[in-house]
Formats: structure tokens, sequence, C-alpha cells
């Protein structure tokens, strides 16, 4: 079959070149999609066996037309995807720069010899694929955008020997002078450098060192774009990557980087400008909704969170665009959007190209050419393929516009509000840059109408500039309020309603990212969601690097914390919700903080193990056991850790079974303090909880971690009442299954012993007293809602005496340990009449509701004295009734 009259009306480039070699007909008809690595395997095998370097010339040129022939083919026949087509012509490239890099090296190498490290390592140049070469998505007749570096500088060992730099930049001006001349068969590429760090002025080809100090020291804003689709596409693959790797921290910032929508709006303005100028209105990939915008509209994500999200690094754009729908960054309809835009955008970019080979992305203005291309996209028609055209470029423009918010407003008038015009007069506003004093005079107007939108706007604003004063530096924050006004919105109110709030986001101006996305922002996850989403965050870093995990597993409790806060605050979640939310975080970050502390332990020591009774050897076991707040369920926003640690080590070779072998008690030990450590110690990111092991047996004074033997022992023979009293209150939180079911057993042992009531009575009484005498307001006017007679604690002693005297009887009675279902337990077994348990329920809801409403503001939990009389009068009504 001879190629179509109509595949000739789409490409006369095809025709011509049809017509010189006539015989590649056979090879187009023949032709099926490449293997992965079969082009540029073939590619090799063509050039490096060549004799000279005229034969060179000839054959790179005969064997680019010969497959750009075959995919243009491919193409307009519909034998091949985009995606097919993308790639090939791709490795097309790929694979003759490499042939032609290793031609001439081997050209040099036998003039200078082999160029060398200080230390004799033989070096290779390594070469970086830049724009849609390096995405692996070159268009059909493109430039190609390159790099060259090598690793390391030496000089060469042969006679006529060269410093590297100059060795390796001859190598890479003989390769460009390959590709680009012009002879009788044309060219293979144009090459453009001018990405290359200093552009056209800088050298041709830097080592490693001097390429990373470039981007450290000078690199700009549009380079970090620029090296996201970088790739090593040629030459030392192998230590290529470590150039890549060096590159990362440059593109892909540590924190969340907003200004990346500033600069990529600001580049994309001048592209604007520049196709404005050049009169390019019908430009497919510059003009409006073109491919441009949807590639920036990826890449700004990229950019602002690809440091935290190793699935933003792809260079490619529909892989990209897969990752941001995963990461629900764009919505289902706005990546359908992009994604069938991009196809149909580059199909028609692809077709404009193989017209004439040239490297054009303007729509044809002829009725000819307007017909011919319609045609080759399936249509019957111009205004056909125009309507679905501008259909495309509408939608893409309206994404692009939301995630640019090009919406935004005229600028306003500065206020003449006294506390923002000391904030534009003050020192900090004379330091910031241009451009961060920009951004900043455009949130300010916003700022002040959003908080006098609510009922008190001077202690919004003033709580609103305490947190704009701290992020001004770091104006990308600025620039993301100032362009999010959902986002400014939910700002004000949340920091208006919260101290504790306002608090964290000065502290942790991270958690602002939180605040762009409100249906993540008010639906706090759950338990099962909560573990996940960590385990994730840190499958992403290095888990040998513990400083980054401490840094992660902080932000990632801040920020679970702030949408708790978010949906407490807005009354989503009621009260007993708000505790279980806070526990399940701290039991995530306990649970991933010891899977961390272990793995890096037994890497070293092994796991620890022991013989039993029975002479078999057994892997010991090692649990937290979490008390007080925590272990009841009810967690507030600044509450401590009541933990303690125990193991289940036994019998005779109480060892770890690793090259370096320690006692059990001596890695459990330090594998507690660890734990400790990890969760307590101060970084840039804060800490994790303080936390208080002293209500192990002993207290201060006793080990660190106890066997779960020694723990029985002590429950049952020394322990005093309120101790017993703290364990109706603990539960697991990690542990292996057979040491949680043994712990779960002596709990329930220990709390079902028969009891002399009389003397519980006493001892219970006793204790309160003490700590109504030394933690109790000394003060008549305020009431400590915790600690004062009527408060929390007496609802809770109240609940533990019940218990503690009657769970011989019934020992339904220890199974929660969280107050509410204890005194649920209590009515259900007919110790506690329905209406006084449903009181004692509902004045505990109320007190520590109150008690988490101060705490958003920062304040103690102290009120006036003559709140909640009725509460505290039926609680001390309630504690005469059973301890007298």
């Amino acid at each position: 079959m001879l190629v179509s009259d109509a595949i000739f009306s789409a490409s006369p480039y095809l025709q011509h070149q049809l017509a010189r070699h006539p015989e590649w007909q056979a090879y187009l008809e023949t032709s099926q999609p490449y293997a992965n690595g079969e082009l540029v395997q073939n590619i090799a095998a063509e050039v490096l066996t060549l004799p000279d370097y005229d034969s060179l010339l000839r054959t790179v040129r005969i064997i680019r037309n010969r497959e750009m022939v075959r995919i243009a083919y491919r193409d307009l026949l519909g034998k091949a995807e985009l995606a097919e087509t993308l790639q090939t012509t791709s490795d097309l490239a790929d694979g003759l720069v490499d042939a032609v890099y290793r031609w001439c090296y081997a050209e040099l190498t036998a003039k200078h010899g082999i160029p060398r490290s200080r230390s004799g390592e033989p070096q290779q140049m390594v070469i970086i694929g830049m724009g849609k070469l390096g995405g692996q998505e070159l268009n059909f007749s493109s430039d190609i955008d390159m790099i060259f570096a090598f690793p390391e500088a030496g000089a060469t060992d042969g006679k006529r020997d060269l410093d590297n730099q100059t060795f390796f930049t001859r190598v890479g001006q003989r390769l460009i002078g390959v590709l680009g001349q012009t002879t009788a068969e044309g060219i293979v590429y144009r090459v453009d450098m001018r990405l290359r760090p200093f552009g056209e002025v800088g050298a041709l080809a830097l080592s490693f060192d001097a390429m990373e100090h470039y981007y450290e020291t000078h690199g700009r804003e549009w380079e970090r774009y620029a090296l996201i689709k970088a790739r090593v596409m040629a030459g030392d693959k192998h230590n290529g990557a470590e150039l890549m790797a060096r590159f990362r921290p440059f593109v892909f910032r540590r924190y969340l980087d907003y200004g990346a929508i500033e600069q990529l709006r600001d580049m994309k303005a001048m592209i604007n400008r520049e196709a404005e100028r050049r009169g390019k209105y019908l430009d497919v990939k510059l003009g409006t909704g073109g491919i441009r915008e949807i590639e920036f509209t990826a890449q700004v994500f990229q950019l602002m969170r690809g440091g935290r999200i190793p699935e933003l690094r792809g260079r490619s754009l529909l892989p990209t665009l897969d990752a941001l729908l995963a990461q629900q960054l764009l919505t289902a309809d706005e990546f359908g959007i992009l994604r069938s835009a991009y196809h149909f955008l580059r199909r028609t970019e692809n077709r404009l190209q193989m017209w004439n080979d040239e490297q054009t992305h303007s729509l044809p203005t002829t009725s000819e050419r307007q017909a011919c291309l319609s045609s080759s996209m399936g249509f019957a028609d111009w205004a056909s393929f125009e309507a679905e055209l501008n259909r495309h470029q509408r939608a893409v423009s309206q994404i692009f516009q939301r995630v640019f918010a090009l919406e935004t407003q005229e600028s306003q008038p500065m206020p003449e509000h006294p506390a923002i015009q000391a904030l534009l007069h003050s020192r900090l506003y004379n330091t910031l840059t241009d451009t961060g004093r920009s951004r900043l005079n455009r949130l300010l107007p916003a700022l002040l109408d959003a908080c006098n939108a609510l009922a008190d706007p001077e202690q919004a604003l003033e709580r609103c500039l305490r947190i704009v004063q701290k992020i001004a530096p770091r104006s990308g924050y600025i620039a993301m309020l100032a362009d999010h006004p959902n986002a400014l919105e939910q700002f004000v109110r949340l920091v208006s309603d919260s101290l504790w709030i306002t608090s964290q986001l000065t502290d942790h101006p991270i958690l602002l990212d939180q605040l762009l996305d409100s249906r993540q922002l008010y639906t706090p996850l759950d338990r099962e969601q909560l573990g996940a989403a960590l385990r994730l965050e840190l499958e992403r870093i290095d888990q040998g690097d513990t400083e980054q995990v401490m840094e992660r597993l902080r932000q990632f409790k801040q920020a679970q914390v702030l949408r708790v806060a978010a949906a407490d605050i807005t009354g989503i979640l009621p009260l007993m919700k708000v505790s279980d939310q806070l526990t399940w975080i701290a039991e995530a970050v306990l649970e991933e903080t010891q899977r961390h502390v272990w793995v890096t332990m037994t890497a070293q020591t092994g796991v620890p193990c022991y013989k039993n009774d029975a002479g078999e050897t057994q892997q010991a076991g090692f649990a937290i056991i979490a008390y007080g707040k925590l272990g009841g369920l009810e967690l507030g926003y600044g509450s401590d850790l009541d933990i303690i640690f125990l193991h289940d080590s036994h019998g005779t070779a109480q060892q770890t079974n690793g090259k370096k072998t320690l006692e059990n008690a001596v890695f459990y030990a330090r594998f507690a303090q660890k734990i400790i450590h990890t969760l307590t110690t101060f970084t840039p990111a804060g800490r994790l909880y303080e936390t208080d092991t002293r209500l192990r047996p002993s207290g201060a004074s006793g080990l660190l971690v106890s066997s779960l033997n020694a723990f029985c022992t002590y429950q049952q023979e020394k322990a005093w009442v309120w101790e017993h009293q703290a364990l109706l209150r603990a539960r697991v939180i990690t542990g292996t299954e057979r040491l949680r079911s043994q712990f779960e057993q002596v709990r329930h042992d220990i709390l079902c012993q028969p009891r002399d009531r009389a003397e519980l009575r006493k001892q219970v009484i006793a204790m309160r007293q003490k700590m109504w005498e030394s933690m109790a307001s000394k003060d008549s006017s305020i009431f400590n809602l915790k600690k004062d007679p009527g408060g929390v604690t007496d609802i809770e002693f109240i609940v533990q005496f019940l218990i503690l005297a009657h769970a011989h009887e019934h020992p339904e009675l220890v199974r929660w340990s969280d107050n509410i279902r204890q005194l649920e337990s209590l009515q259900g077994a007919g110790i506690l009449p329905a209406d006084t348990a449903v009181m004692l329920a509902d004045a505990y809801r109320t007190l520590r509701d109150r008690i988490h409403e101060l705490s958003l503001q920062e304040q103690d939990a102290v009120v006036e004295a003559g709140q909640f009389v009725r509460e505290r009068e039926a609680v001390r009504a309630a504690w005469v009734t059973y301890l007298g």
C-alpha cells in the first residue's frame, strides 16, 4: 500500500523525503512501536563504528530524516497515540545525541588521552536535556535545549594533555557542530545552550561542584522552573544521577513555596507581551489557553509542593497531572479538562510542524492550509476544528486563571488605619525586597476589609498583623493570602476566633498551607486515615535522616491539630469528637515514632530475644501504655502525654540478635529514651509533645522500662490506691498482640480484686484532700474548672472510687478507660442511678467543653466563681452521697 495523497497533503515534508528515499516506503509499512531502549540501541549500532567525520555528518542526518518520516507516517495514519509520538521523538534525540557524543569523545581521547579526576578516575560528560526534551515529550520539529557537565576537575592522560573543562568544552563544541551544521541532508537539531549557568557568556561545560555553587549563589527563579524537566539524557548517566540529586534542593524547596505562583505568573505575563508584540494571537503554545498555560498550571504545584511530595517531581506533564489528581490538588473535572486539552493541542502542534518540518506553533491563515490541518485532525472543515480548539482553550484558561489568581481585583488605596500605617513605616517594611513590599501592599487593604466584617475587627486585625509581620520576609505566604480570597477569609476567621491558632500560625507559618483547601481543613482524618497519611509522609523522606523525620512528625501533628481546631471553632466537631481526634493524632505519632526508632536501632543491634522455659528462642515484645487524658481518649490541645513502657522479655539469653549485642534491659532503656527524645526535643518546627513517665512502677525513681512481670508484681504488692485509680485510665497504644492481651489481663486482675470499701473511701478522700490543698484556687472569686471542688477531677474521683469498690462484683466496669463510658457502665450495673449518671456526664462534658474553649484562647482553665454553679453543686452533692 502506497502512502495516501491525504497524508501527503498533510505533510509535504514527508512527500519530499519519500521522493528522495523511495526505499523507505517498505520501512514505513512494516513499522511497529519500538520497545523500550530499542531505537537508542539501533542508532548507536549505526553511528559508533563510522570511520570519519563526513560519514558521521551524513549518517546522523539520514537517520534523523528516516525516523522523522516514520514518526509522521505513524502519527498521521493514526497508528500511533500521542504518547508514542512524543516518546519516539524524544528517544530519537537521545539516541542521536548520545551516539554523536561518544563518537566525538573517542575522537578527542585519541588525541589527548582520557580525562581523569585528580584521583585518577576516568571522566565522561553528563548531557542534561531540558524543556520538552528533558520531559521526554519533544515536539516534531524542535530545538533541543541542553546543559553540559562533568564530575570533577582534572586533566587528560595523553601526551597533548588538556584540563577537563577544556576537553569537555571541545567535545561539546564538536557535538553541537555535528548536530547543527546545515548540509545537503539538512540539519539534525538546532541546539540551544542558553539555559546553562550564566547563559551565553557562561562556560560551555562545568564541573558538578561549579554547577552546584552557581545554583546555590546565583540561581534565579526561572531556572528553578527550567530544571523541573532536567534529565540526564546522554553521556554518563550513573554520575548524572548524583548531579540531579544536587539540583533537587534548589528546585524543590523544603517548605511550601507560594512565591512560585507569582514568579510563574510574571513569566507568563512576559510571554503574553512577547506573543502580542509578535502578533502570535493564533499560537497554540503561547496563546491564551495554550500548551504553556497547561504546563505552568502543573509546574506551579511542582515548585510549591515538590519538596514535600516526591510524586510531584516528575518531568513529564501527563504523569504530573495524574499525581496532582491523586494528591487532590486538581479536581477530577480539572484533570479531565487539562489532559484532554493537552492531547488536542500537542497533536495540533505536531501536525503544524509535520507540514514542512518547521518549528512553528501558529495556526495557518490560508484556507488551503486550514483545510489540510483540520482534515489531518479528523474534522470535516476549519470551522469545526476551530470550535473544538476554542472550547479547549477557554477551559484551560479558566483553570489557569483560578490557579494563578489572575482575577485579582484592581489595587486598592492603602488604608489609613493606624496599625497598618505603623507597619508601613516600620523598620521591617523597609527591609523587605521590592517584591515583598508589593505583595504586602496588595494584601493589607483586603486584610482590613476581611477583619471589618467580623464582630471584633480590632482584635482580628491585631492578631492577623502579628502573623503578617512574622511571615512578611517570606513573602510567598503574603502572596498566597493576597491571591486567594477564600484562604484569606478563613485565615482571618480562625485567627480572630482563637489565640491558640494565632500562636500556631505565628510560630509555624507552614501551617498556612492548610487554609487553601476548605474541604480538607474542616474534615479531620479518622484514626486509620491519620496513620496512613503519616506513614506516607515519612516514606517520602530518607528514614536514616532522623532530623528530617522529627521535622516531618512535628509538621504533620501541627497540621492535623489545626484541622481539628478549625472544625472545633466552627462547630463541626462536638467536644467528644475533638478529644477523639486529638487522641488519634497522638496515637499515630507514637506509632510512627516507635517504628522509626525501632528500625534505626535494630539495624545496628538486631531485635531483642529470649529463651522461654521450653528453650525456644522468641522475640521480645514492647508496648507503650497510655495513662491520663491520652489513656482516657480525652486529650486537649496542649495536653502532655502520660505514658509508660513495658516489655515481656523473660527467661534466659535475654539479648539482641545482631552484630552489636545488647542486653535486652539496656536495649529497651535506650529505645525508650530515644522515643522520648524524638517526642520532646525542640527543633525548628517546635516540640511534638511533653511526656510524663512518672506513673511507671516506683515513679521517677523506677526503671524507665519495666518488664510485664515486674509491673504486675508492683501493682499487686506496692502500688498505692491512687495508682490503681490511674490504671483505670490506662490502655495500650502500641505493642505486639501477645503483650497487649497480657497487659489487659494484668489490668483486669488488678482492678477487679476485692477491696475494703471503707479503707478505699478513706484513701481516695485523703488523696483528693491533698490535691485541694495544693492545687485548688485560694481565691474565692474564681473557679478552677479542673481542680476546684465540684470540678472535673471530682467527677473522675467519684467514678474511680465506685469502679474500684464494685469491680470485683461487676468486672465489666473496667472495660473502658474513658470517663463517659465508665459512667455508662456504672449506670448499666445499677451502681449509679440513671439521673445521677446523666447529670455527671453532662457536667463533665460542659466543663471540659469550656476548658477546650479557654485553651483555644491560650487561657487557663479558670472562670469567675459565679459560672457553672448548677454543675458544681450537683457534682458536690454526688461527692457527698458516695464519698461523704
